[in-house]
């Protein structure tokens, strides 16, 4: 696989470092000349100086034949340019950017720039993982087939504690495919008894967690 990165900060340099040393061929593009320096000294010929965003750049550092490009550079802006080029010009099949301000998540998504990776976003859903408020986080949405995981705390009293999994009540389009218990984690199977304390893997389409979540995470009596 040939893979052109674009920016040679810490995300750059070690994503290059790692895909070299799975024998894949790489290009790292770097505008810095100082920075282009110091990591030349280690990757040689696998990294270019220049403007990423510059057409002639990318066409030197050969992307016309390249499986993917990384833009992960310290500029939104140049990143969703970068992205945006290889996709409409070079019709690249598989790009990835790195967001820097959580806040612009949202416009790589409507320019269609996916996947888009935000660091902080990501921390972000670590530390709802490890102290939920609201009894539901988003694992992972899947934008290309429309699905999203979920994982929901069941709490004592509610609707679902106590129910074998085909008798929880879930709209078309929900499937449990997950619990996790007492440290470990395990596929149920249909008379599996969910119980209070369970955190419950959900697989399903958009917009139906309002539906599910309170029969997890509210209680029966507090309703």
């Amino acid at each position: 696989m040939y893979v052109i990165i674009a920016g040679a900060g810490k995300v750059g340099w070690n994503l290059a470092r790692e895909l070299l040393a799975k024998d894949h061929e790489v290009t790292l593009i770097e505008e810095d000349r100082r920075r282009y320096l110091v990591v030349e000294q280690e990757l040689e010929h696998s990294v270019q100086y220049g403007d990423a965003t510059e057409l002639w750049v990318l066409e030197r550092a050969g992307i016309q034949r390249a499986d993917l490009v990384i833009a992960v550079t310290g500029d939104d802006e140049d990143n969703v340019l970068i992205c945006q080029m290889a996709k409409e010009k070079y019709l690249t099949q598989r790009i990835v950017a790195r967001v820097n301000n959580p806040r612009n998540l949202q416009h790589f998504k409507l320019l269609g720039i996916q996947p888009a990776v935000s660091a902080t976003d990501l921390i972000l859903r670590l530390i709802e993982h490890e102290v939920p408020q609201y009894g539901l986080v988003q694992l992972l949405a899947l934008e290309g087939e429309r699905l999203e995981i979920i994982e929901l705390e069941v709490v004592q009293g509610a609707a679902a504690a106590g129910m074998k999994v085909e008798d929880v009540k879930l709209p078309e389009g929900a499937l449990i495919i997950s619990v996790l218990r007492d440290g470990g984690g395990f596929v149920p199977k249909s008379d599996t008894v969910i119980e209070a304390g369970d955190e419950v893997l959900l697989i399903l389409d958009p917009g139906l967690e309002s539906a599910i979540t309170p029969q997890f995470t509210q209680s029966v009596a507090a309703a």
